[in-house]
């Protein structure tokens, strides 16, 4: 009998290595394409990066003057932007890797619900970086470059500092504004309803406030509130997207 659980304990442990091993062949596997494609995309980057810079620089207030002021930071930027658009570009390819890999995981329901919301996602994140950098992004500049507090003062701006000032707003409002996606997909499958999300509602609204100040670089309370009335809008939203999803009870057999 000892051997037999013996057996059954050791052949039992066999296929949970076997399992281990698979998912790690198969996460080698899609990390390899992943990266495949994300050269590919900065190659299309490079062919495009004039376009990419006159775009990323179009919102720079009139008479301010971009520099550099070290040897290869005029090369390093142009390869930053390259590999910043490059990892745009190949955003759909690996949040389908991503939504792949964890599909074994999943019910058949529940990859349903997945694989019908990732359109949501990208154009949640366009929504959010659309957001940034029409929206948000003007003002901002407005503020820290055209104030009226010690105008004798000429800006010269690093083209770097500049760079990675407009990517990291862009960046994380496009991920901010995938809010209502998780939202809706966690509900979907159980785990948050409309009502938890509502009791934290107090919760989310302080934190709205401190994203907003991680988010933006300047002190001044107007621009924090530009990007932090979208968040708290963005929560009411995905309070009312989870009340859509909430899983609705089983019906109750009828009595003979």
């Amino acid at each position: 009998m000892k051997a037999a659980k013996t057996i059954g304990k050791k052949k039992h442990e066999e296929e949970k290595r076997l399992t281990l091993l698979g998912h790690l062949q198969e996460l080698r596997q899609r990390l390899f394409w992943s990266v495949l494609v994300l050269v590919v995309t900065i190659g299309v980057s490079f062919v495009f990066a004039e376009q990419i810079f006159d775009f990323l620089l179009s919102e720079v207030p009139e008479g301010v003057p971009l520099i550099y002021t070290e040897v290869a930071e005029k090369i390093s930027i142009y390869m930053k932007v390259c590999l910043y658009s490059g990892i745009v570009l190949a955003m759909p390819f690996l949040v389908y890797q991503v939504v792949m890999f964890i599909r074994p995981a999943l019910t058949r329901k529940e990859r349903g619900y997945l694989y019908l919301l990732l359109p949501a996602v990208l154009l949640f994140f366009l929504g959010g970086a659309a957001f940034a950098y029409y929206v948000f992004l003007p003002r901002a500049l407005d503020f820290l470059l055209g104030g009226s507090y010690l105008s004798d003062i000429e800006p010269y701006i690093k083209i770097g500092n500049y760079i990675s000032f407009v990517v990291q707003i862009v960046f994380y409002m496009g991920l901010v504004f995938e809010l209502p996606v998780i939202a809706f997909f966690l509900a979907k499958i159980g785990v948050v309803s409309h009502q938890w999300l509502g009791r934290q509602r107090k919760w989310a609204f302080v934190l709205a406030f401190v994203l907003a100040a991680i988010i933006t670089p300047t002190p001044d309370p107007i621009n924090q509130t530009i990007v932090a009335v979208p968040i708290i809008l963005l929560y009411e939203l995905s309070i009312w997207l989870a009340w859509i999803a909430r899983r609705k009870p089983a019906p109750v057999p009828a009595e003979s």
